[in-house]
């Protein structure tokens, strides 16, 4: 098997970006693996336009992980000060998930999180109907803060919501 590469992206990596965040979230490919959102929500999870602003803006970036000239994953990661980081997105081709993938990208996330942004807590929200992976976040470390954050059921670019119960619950870890 290939050495998996972990890296920052470029605007070059865009299309491949788009294409694997879009085949993890969402539409029949997605459910090959196990993050699927495709009960949840239909449409976009993002597009390229939102994935070159993250890139334009020096408080996020996207890690990329490739395995030779293929993109096997992704995660978001941004400061939101005061020594907090912030990551989400984190995107792992469905065939691959379950092999350990997202957890390395979780790490990578942590420690990069920490040593460009100072970092020394993490947060990040979720569905709170995806119990299976509030319990895998929950073994990475993660806890319930007791917030809620709302859908933005208005703005179409997240997605097309199926359902009218849809906000994020935050979790956040603690960085050693």
């Amino acid at each position: 098997m290939t050495e998996l590469t972990i890296r920052d992206a470029a605007t070059t990596d865009i299309p491949a970006l788009h294409g694997l965040i879009e085949s993890a979230y969402r539409g029949e490919a997605s459910r090959a693996g196990w993050t699927t959102e495709a009960d949840l929500l239909g449409g976009q999870r993002t597009d390229p336009d939102g994935l070159a602003d993250i890139l334009a803006d020096p408080k996020q970036l996207l890690l990329t992980a490739w395995r030779g000239d293929d993109l096997v994953g992704c995660v978001l990661i941004a400061d939101r000060g005061e020594g907090v980081g912030y990551f989400g997105m984190l995107s792992v081709s469905p065939t691959l998930q379950g092999g350990g993938l997202g957890r390395r990208l979780v790490e990578a996330a942590h420690a990069t999180l920490a040593e460009r942004f100072g970092a020394r807590r993490v947060r990040i929200s979720v569905f709170p109907q995806r119990d299976t992976l509030i319990a895998w976040y929950e073994r990475l470390g993660y806890a319930g803060t007791g917030e809620t954050l709302p859908f933005p059921y208005d703005d179409p670019r997240f997605g097309l919501p199926l359902r009218d119960d849809l906000h994020f619950i935050v979790m956040e870890c603690a960085l050693d």
